[in-house]
């Protein structure tokens, strides 16, 4: 019980620290326009993984009614 009244205390504490430190690097990157190129390259990631399972829902299904008329 103790240790996680600590662990609670100390994430209070550290987590302003940690969000001032993202908006300033955001501000940064906002400001020199790199902030577009870390969104496209994210929705690039996102769009392959998404596209990826969509394969392979397609590849699994395909192997299910395969197995299922054998």
């Amino acid at each position: 019980m103790a240790k996680r009244i600590v662990t609670i205390i100390l994430l209070l504490l550290v987590t302003p620290l940690l969000a001032t430190a993202e908006t300033e690097m955001a501000d940064t990157m906002r400001s020199n326009g790199k902030i577009y190129v870390v969104v496209t390259v994210l929705a690039v990631i996102f769009a392959g993984i998404f596209a990826y399972l969509v394969y392979l829902d397609r590849k699994i299904s395909r192997l299910e009614k395969e197995k299922n008329h054998n």
